[in-house]
């Protein structure tokens, strides 16, 4: 599957819609305007959250939690390293995500002990504001998805 992910960039808060390759609305993400760290709720087209991100304040990188039901499902952790960025995606059980790439670029992969997952890209809409996230049959989409919105939250927080 091939999905869109955009900013909107009018409102308050930070906002992402996310369409499918043919534009249909697949999930919607609401920023709070005004709050300690980032916080975002991953919502379906008719507005029922499937996941919610919060920023992890007070830690030595980039960190951000993802919540479903109100659990903890999963991490979001920027590496250190000297030369790069790579994120690590870190889900139940032992099969996480390594993230890297050109992330200023938005051509980054997920990949795990099966191999690459899913791939980032802006060429697929290289004239918008858009990126375009393809995630191969069989993966959590949503878990996907959502580390992808912490790593534009993390590379905007970076750049200001």
């Amino acid at each position: 599957m091939i999905y869109r992910i955009r900013e909107k960039f009018w409102g308050f808060g930070n906002n992402f819609s996310i369409t499918d390759q043919y534009g249909n609305d697949c999930f919607i993400v609401k920023g709070k305007a005004f709050s300690w760290g980032d916080q975002l709720s991953f919502q379906d087209t008719s507005g029922h959250e499937l996941a919610y991100i919060k920023q992890k304040l007070l830690s030595f990188q980039p960190r951000f939690e993802i919540y479903t039901n109100g659990n903890l499902f999963a991490k979001v952790t920027k590496e250190f390293s000297w030369f790069t960025k790579k994120f690590l995606l870190d889900v139940p059980g032992p099969n996480d995500y390594t993230i890297d790439g050109s992330f200023w670029m938005h051509d980054y992969s997920f990949t795990r002990a099966s191999g690459c997952v899913a791939t980032v890209s802006k060429d697929i809409w290289g004239w918008t504001d858009s990126y375009g996230v393809e995630i191969i049959d069989g993966e959590d989409d949503v878990s996907i998805l959502c580390a992808c919105i912490v790593i534009d939250q993390v590379l905007y927080d970076e750049d200001h």
